[in-house]
C-alpha cells in the first residue's frame, strides 16, 4: 500500500508536465494563506531536510508531502539546473547515487570527470541531462542501511513543483532552498538571455509571489529561507529580493566556493558583522559548533552560536539523523536526548533533520510537559 500511495501522490503532482519538459502547471485547490493555520514562530524550527528523506528517497514529491504530513514547518530542498536551464531539486551534482541512472544504457557516455568545488569528481552530471531525459530516471535512497522499498518509484521534481507542494498544503508550510553550487552550475549552465543562475531562481521564487523581510506580514503568508555556501551568491541576491537569507557554513577547514578562503576565516567576528548586512541567520554544520572527540563523544562547544546571537543572527545547524551511527555517545543512543542538548543546551533556533516525524514528537512532548 505504502508504494501505491507513491505512486499516486508522485502522478497527482506531475499532472500536467509533459516528458517533454514542460514546466508544471501549479495545482488546483489551494487554500489562501488567510484561510490556512499559521506557520509556528514560537519555538524553534523543524526543517525536513530534503524532505522526510529518513523514511524516503530524498528531494522528492511524497518526501517533502510526508514531511508536511509529519509537521515540519519548512522543508528544505537543493536547487541545481538542468542543461537546458531548467531548475530542478536535486542535491549532487552528479546522478549516480540517488537515482537509476547507471540502469540506462543510453547515458552511458554522458559519464566524465569534472571539477567541483576544488575536487575532481567522476560521474553522470546533472548538467549534461535535459529535464525531458531527466524525467525518466527514477530516485532511489541515498543510505543503504535505510528503507530501500520505494527505490525506483519517484521522479526528480522541478523547483515549480516543489513550491506547489508548499502553497497546496493545508496550512502555511515555508520552503527552504538552496542555491546549490553557484560558481559550477554557472559555469555549465548558459540561458540564452545572459541571466545568471541566481537570477533564475530568485525569479521563480517572485513568480509565486514569494518576498518580504522575515516576520512581515508577506512573509509570513508565504514562508522563505534562501539559504546557501556560497557568500557572493547571498550577496548578489539580495540586490534582487528582500526574502531572508542564510549563510551556510562547512567544515571550517573547507573552501568556499567562490571567495577561496576557508569557513573559519568566514565566521570571524569582522566577516559576520559584514556579513549580517545580508543574511539573517547561519546554517552550520552541527560539527562546526560542536566538534566531536576522536572517541565519539562531544567536545567543548565553539562560539559559534553565541557570536550569531550576539549579532541578531539565528542558528540553524544541520543535520540530524536519529539512527544510532549519527549519535555521539553523549545521548546514549537517544534522539530525543540530542534534540535536547541542542534546543535547550546550545539554543539554537531551528535544526536540519532527516526526521521532522521525530523532532516534532520531541516538540510537543516537552510543549506538554510545560
Amino acid at each position: 500500500m505504502a508504494s501505491l500511495w507513491i505512486v499516486v501522490a508522485a502522478a497527482v503532482l506531475v499532472l500536467g508536465c509533459a516528458s517533454s519538459g514542460a514546466t508544471a502547471r501549479p495545482l488546483v485547490g489551494a487554500a489562501s494563506a488567510a484561510a490556512k493555520q499559521p506557520l509556528q514562530t514560537s519555538r524553534p524550527y523543524n526543517i525536513a531536510h530534503r524532505g522526510s528523506n529518513g523514511e524516503l528517497p530524498e528531494e522528492t514529491a511524497v518526501a517533502y508531502m510526508r514531511a508536511i504530513d509529519e509537521g515540519a514547518d519548512f522543508i528544505e530542498s537543493d536547487i541545481v539546473a538542468t542543461k537546458d536551464g531548467h531548475l530542478v531539486c536535486f542535491h549532487d551534482m552528479t546522478l549516480d547515487d540517488t537515482t537509476d541512472v547507471a540502469d540506462h544504457k543510453e547515458f552511458a557516455a554522458r559519464r566524465r570527470t569534472l571539477e567541483v568545488q576544488w575536487a575532481n569528481v567522476t560521474g553522470y552530471f546533472i548538467t549534461d541531462f535535459t529535464l525531458a531525459e531527466l524525467k525518466t530516471l527514477r530516485m532511489k535512497q541515498r543510505w543503504s542501511f535505510r528503507d530501500k522499498s520505494h527505490d525506483g518509484i519517484s521522479p526528480i521534481i522541478t523547483f515549480d513543483e516543489f513550491i506547489n507542494i508548499a502553497l497546496n498544503a493545508k496550512r502555511v508550510v515555508g520552503i527552504y532552498p538552496e542555491m546549490k553550487s553557484p560558481v559550477f552550475i554557472n559555469q555549465h549552465v548558459k540561458w540564452a538571455d545572459g541571466k545568471k543562475y541566481e537570477d533564475k531562481f530568485i525569479a521563480t521564487l517572485k513568480k509565486y509571489g514569494y518576498g518580504g523581510k522575515y516576520m512581515t506580514k508577506r512573509w509570513t503568508e508565504k514562508p522563505v529561507f534562501i539559504q546557501s555556501f556560497a557568500p557572493t551568491s547571498l550577496i548578489y541576491a539580495a540586490d534582487l529580493t528582500d526574502s531572508p537569507k542564510v549563510f551556510l557554513i562547512d567544515d571550517v577547514t573547507v573552501r568556499t566556493e567562490d571567495t577561496d578562503q576557508s569557513y573559519e576565516e568566514i565566521t570571524s567576528d569582522e566577516y559576520l558583522d559584514y556579513m549580517r548586512e545580508y543574511v539573517v541567520g547561519i546554517g552550520p554544520w552541527k560539527d562546526t559548533v560542536v566538534p566531536p572527540t576522536r572517541d565519539n563523544k562531544l567536545a567543548t562547544p565553539t562560539d559559534m552560536v553565541a557570536m550569531a546571537h550576539a549579532r541578531g543572527l539565528q542558528v540553524h545547524p544541520y543535520t540530524y539523523r536519529n539512527e544510532n551511527r549519527f549519535l555521539h555517545y553523549n545521548f546514549r543512543q537517544d534522539p530525543y536526548a540530542e534534540y535536547d542538548y541542542w534546543l535547550n543546551s546550545v539554543g539554537v533556533d531551528g535544526l536540519f533533520t532527516d526526521f521532522p516525524a521525530s523532532l516534532r514528537l520531541y516538540q510537543d512532548w516537552t510543549a506538554a510537559k510545560n
